[in-house]
């Protein structure tokens, strides 16, 4: 895995998909009902919010868009034949509120 480049040898697509929320932060929520494992490549051309990592698995700050290059969006069309699809759901958040400093023992 490094910038624009993903090979995974037996990914199931939980592990998969959980790659795509991290690289977009974003949740991705697996619709495709496939079961077992898969082995993926995937180039693309890094892209405005999306969260590039390098190898070591630093976070590297965000690439430029260029249009002419190829977004991990067509990629995964494109290369796997799956489609990413925007759509509004239910998730998951914390609220706090209220907070106060411990009392003193």
């Amino acid at each position: 895995m490094g910038p624009g480049s993903l090979i995974g040898n037996a990914t199931t697509m939980a592990l998969f998909t959980r790659f795509l929320s991290q690289r977009l932060d974003r949740t991705i929520v697996d619709k495709t009902n496939l079961t077992g494992r898969f082995d993926i490549q995937l180039k693309w051309t890094p892209g405005v919010g999306e969260n590039p990592f390098d190898p070591g698995g630093r976070t590297l700050p965000p690439l430029p868009a260029d249009s002419s290059d190829l977004s991990i969006f067509t990629a995964v069309q494109e290369q796997l034949g799956l489609k990413l699809e925007s759509t509004k759901g239910p998730v998951d958040f914390l609220v706090i509120d209220h907070v106060e400093e411990p009392s003193p023992n």
